[in-house]
C-alpha cells in the first residue's frame, strides 16, 4: 500500500512539474528574462525609428529589448562599465574607444555570421592576442567630403558655414574640414598614417592641411568667429526644429561642408550636394577618397542573445525593418556590399549621396579623429576651436606641438606588447 502511495505520489509530482513546464499553473514559472539593453546615439525622430525597428525584430527568443539614446555616448557608457553595469550592446560611432574596449577585454568577438557583415573601413579586424577577430559591425553609415548649398548658387567662390558646437563633443566639424584636405591633399596611405598615430602632427602633410584650411576660411570677423563657435552643427531652432547652418540668420554664407546625415535639417528644401574635393585645393588623383562615419554595434554581454540581437540587426530583414519604420530625412543609408539591400534613394540629394557612395567613390577612408584614442581626438577638438580663434602660423605650431606630444604619451601608455595591434586597413574600396 505504501509502495503503490509512493508511486502514486510519483506520478502527481511528474504531472505538476509538466504543467509548470508549460505555463500552465500560475505561479509555476520562473521569472522572465531582463531585457536586453541596447545604447545608442540617436535620439528625436532617429531615435524613435530606431526604437520602433527594435520592438518589431522578432528574434525567436521571446526576449525583449530596450533602447537608451543619448548624445553623450561615451560619458555614459563609461559611467555604466564603471558600475559593472554595461549595456548588452552598445552603438558607437569611434573606432578608437571600440578599440581600448576590446583591448580591455570588455568586448566580445562577434559571432561568424555577424561578423561576415563587418566590412572595412566600418569594422577593421583587431589583432588580438595572436587571433584576428572582429568586434563590431556598422548599422548604419555616413558619407562625409561632402558640400551643401543652395540650387542656384555659384560654386566658384564659397563663402562658408560653420557651426562648431556640439555640446561635449564641440569642434568636430572642425575636424572634418582638417581631416577631409589631408585625405585629398595627400592621400590614403599618409591619411592612414596619421590616423592611427604613427605619423607626427608636425609633419608638413598635416600642416599643410591646417593652413589651407584657415586660408579657405578666409578673412572673418570677431562676430563671425563667435558666431560658428557657439552656433551648433545643426544650425539655429526654429518653430520646426533645427534649421540648419545654411538657412540660419547671421550667417551670410553660400556653401557647408557636412556629412550626409546633415540632410535632414534640409528636408523639402531646394539644396543641393556635391564632392568636396573640388573646394579642398587636392591633387586629382584624390578625387575619388572619400571620408566616412558609422555607427557600429558591439557586444559588452555574455548573453547569447545579445549576439543574436546583434545579428539580426545587421542582417538585410533587420535594415530594411529600420528604413521602413523611418522618416525620409532620417532615413539610413548602407553601402551596397554583398549580401546588404543597396539603399532605395527617395529624392534628388538621396539620390546623389547613394550614387558617391556606392557607385563613384574609388576609395572609402574612416573619419580620422574616430580612429584615434578618445584622449587624442578629445584634444583635437579642442586644438581645432583654439585654431578657429586664432589661425595664425605661430599658433598652428603651438597647437599641433601640443597634439603631438600628446600622440606620443597617449602610444606609451597604451603599449601592449605583441599581444596586441589597433587596427590599420581604415581605407578600402567600396564593398571591402
Amino acid at each position: 500500500m505504501n509502495r503503490a502511495i509512493s508511486r502514486l505520489m510519483s506520478r502527481v509530482l511528474r504531472a505538476l512539474l509538466a504543467v509548470c513546464l508549460l505555463a500552465l499553473v500560475p505561479g509555476c514559472t520562473s521569472d522572465p528574462p531582463d531585457p536586453l539593453v541596447v545604447l545608442g546615439p540617436w535620439t528625436g525622430a532617429e531615435g524613435e525609428a530606431f526604437e520602433a525597428a527594435l520592438k518589431r525584430l522578432d528574434d525567436g527568443t521571446g526576449r525583449t529589448y530596450t533602447y537608451e539614446g543619448t548624445r553623450s555616448l561615451r560619458e555614459t557608457l563609461v559611467s555604466q562599465l564603471e558600475a559593472d553595469a554595461p549595456p548588452d550592446v552598445a552603438i558607437l560611432n569611434s573606432i578608437g574607444e571600440l578599440t581600448e574596449y576590446a583591448r580591455r577585454d570588455e568586448l566580445k568577438p562577434l559571432v561568424e555570421e555577424t561578423a561576415e557583415r563587418a566590412y572595412p573601413p566600418w569594422a577593421p579586424t583587431l589583432l588580438v592576442d595572436g587571433r584576428r577577430r572582429t568586434y563590431w559591425v556598422p548599422l548604419k553609415v555616413d558619407l562625409k567630403s561632402l558640400v551643401w548649398s543652395k540650387e542656384g548658387t555659384s560654386s566658384d567662390d564659397p563663402t562658408w558655414c560653420v557651426g562648431l558646437a556640439s555640446q561635449a563633443t564641440s569642434g568636430w566639424p572642425g575636424t572634418d574640414w582638417i581631416e577631409d584636405i589631408l585625405l585629398h591633399q595627400a592621400g590614403p596611405a599618409l591619411y592612414t598614417e596619421w590616423a592611427t598615430s604613427r605619423l607626427s602632427w608636425r609633419d608638413p602633410a598635416v600642416v599643410r592641411a591646417w593652413t589651407t584650411w584657415a586660408r579657405l576660411l578666409g578673412d572673418r570677423s570677431g562676430a563671425s568667429i563667435e558666431r560658428s563657435l557657439t552656433t551648433s552643427y545643426e544650425g539655429t531652432s526654429g518653430p520646426d526644429g533645427p534649421r540648419g547652418v545654411l538657412d540660419s540668420p547671421g550667417f551670410d554664407c553660400t556653401h557647408e561642408h557636412q556629412s550626409a546625415f546633415i540632410r535632414y535639417v534640409y528636408a523639402g528644401d531646394d539644396v543641393r550636394v556635391e564632392p568636396s574635393a573640388r573646394f579642398l585645393d587636392g591633387r586629382a588623383e584624390y578625387r575619388d577618397a572619400y571620408e566616412v562615419a558609422g555607427d557600429m554595434a558591439a557586444v559588452f554581454s555574455d548573453d547569447p542573445a545579445a549576439q543574436e540581437l546583434v545579428e539580426r540587426l545587421s542582417s538585410p530583414a533587420g535594415r530594411e525593418r529600420w528604413r521602413a519604420e523611418a522618416a525620409p530625412a532620417v532615413r539610413p543609408l548602407f553601402p551596397n556590399t554583398v549580401g546588404l539591400p543597396p539603399t532605395a534613394p527617395t529624392n534628388p540629394v538621396e539620390q546623389e549621396i547613394e550614387s558617391l557612395l556606392n557607385s563613384r567613390a574609388r576609395t572609402l577612408c574612416f573619419d580620422a579623429s574616430d580612429v584615434m584614442p578618445p584622449e587624442l581626438r578629445d584634444a583635437f577638438h579642442r586644438a581645432v576651436l583654439e585654431f578657429f580663434r586664432d589661425p595664425t602660423d605661430t599658433h598652428v605650431a603651438s597647437l599641433l606641438q601640443q597634439l603631438e606630444t600628446v600622440r606620443v604619451q597617449v602610444d606609451e601608455e597604451s603599449a601592449d606588447g605583441p599581444s596586441f595591434r589597433p587596427p590599420e586597413d581604415i581605407c578600402a574600396s567600396p564593398g571591402g
